[in-house]
């Protein structure tokens, strides 16, 4: 009886009502139709155009024409500079690699500038196709095209040191003398006289006589006849720059300071946090330590 009882349970899950039964022969028609069109239907858009190759030829022409459009108003556009001013993105649009502009950028670290093209390649050692492409737009200072000897009179007597007339002289000092004052020497003319001026402004002042041979293409012997007539009288105020939070485009524009030496400080600052005595520079692998007491003239550690 049980027996019974159960395979009529089970007998149970199987019947469906005529309503149920309806549905799943609709669901199984469905299915089948659809599989079917998958077979028989071309899905295929019969309304894809191809383009014969006259066709392609002249939408490729018409692509190419845009693109040399484009080109031409996007290249760079030079305009007359000075060499001497170079930044690293000048630089780099003008295709000088990155030894060639920090060989320029420690040139000009040290004072000096470049008044010709043969000495901007002297410098950069940069190639002769590429100085004949940039060369052309080189603007130098008007001094270095046309310099005009110094007439000298043969009948003045001078003393080898200054001018006959020295009360055209306004002060002996050399952080003060002026254009005038520095013309006043025999043998230095007006290029020479700028020249000193503004090394001394990039110094901040003269703090050693010594540093007057360290203004470019100025000779020892007429260095010497300078420093005769003029000598340090008032002690420059310099304005030193914390190490610790400097940019680097403040470090990098001291004096005696190059890109690679500027890289180094900076480098070894990220490495120890924060210097705890200006000193520590001496730390730094090929420090110019021969240079330490007049970079740190501009530098501290707070």
């Amino acid at each position: 009886m049980l027996q019974k009882e159960k395979l009529k349970n089970m007998k149970s899950h199987f019947l469906y009502t005529k309503q149920q039964r309806s549905g799943i022969l609709l669901l199984c028609t469905v299915i089948l139709i659809t599989q079917l069109s998958y077979h028989f239907i071309d899905f295929k858009d019969e309304t894809t155009n191809i383009l014969d190759p006259e066709e392609s030829a002249i939408f490729q022409k018409q692509i190419d024409s845009l693109k040399k459009i484009r080109n031409s108003n996007t290249s760079l556009k030079i305009y007359p500079f000075n060499p001497n001013f170079i930044t690293d993105y000048k630089g780099y649009q003008l295709g000088m690699s990155t030894e060639e502009i920090d060989r320029l950028h420690q040139h000009r670290a040290l004072g000096k500038y470049v008044n010709s093209t043969q000495d901007f390649q002297r410098v950069t050692k940069i190639s002769d196709s590429l100085l004949h492409k940039i060369s052309p737009y080189f603007k130098f200072p008007a001094w270095t095209q046309k310099k005009t000897p110094k007439k000298r009179n043969t009948k003045t007597h001078f003393n080898h040191e200054v001018k006959k007339d020295q009360t055209i002289i306004s002060t002996r000092d050399l952080n003060s003398a002026t254009l005038s004052d520095f013309l006043a020497i025999e043998g230095v003319e007006e290029a020479l006289a700028e020249r000193i001026i503004n090394y001394r402004t990039k110094l901040q002042g003269f703090y050693v006589t010594d540093q007057i041979f360290e203004v470019w293409n100025l000779d020892e012997t007429l260095g010497n006849r300078i420093l005769k007539t003029f000598t340090i009288k008032t002690t420059p105020s310099i304005k030193k720059i914390n190490i610790n939070t400097a940019h680097f485009k403040e470090i990098l524009a001291l004096p005696y300071i190059d890109y690679d030496l500027c890289k180094k400080i900076f480098d070894f600052r990220d490495e120890v946090a924060e210097l705890q005595d200006i000193s520590e520079l001496k730390n730094i692998e090929g420090f110019p330590l021969n240079k330490y007491n007049r970079i740190v003239v501009y530098l501290s550690a707070e």
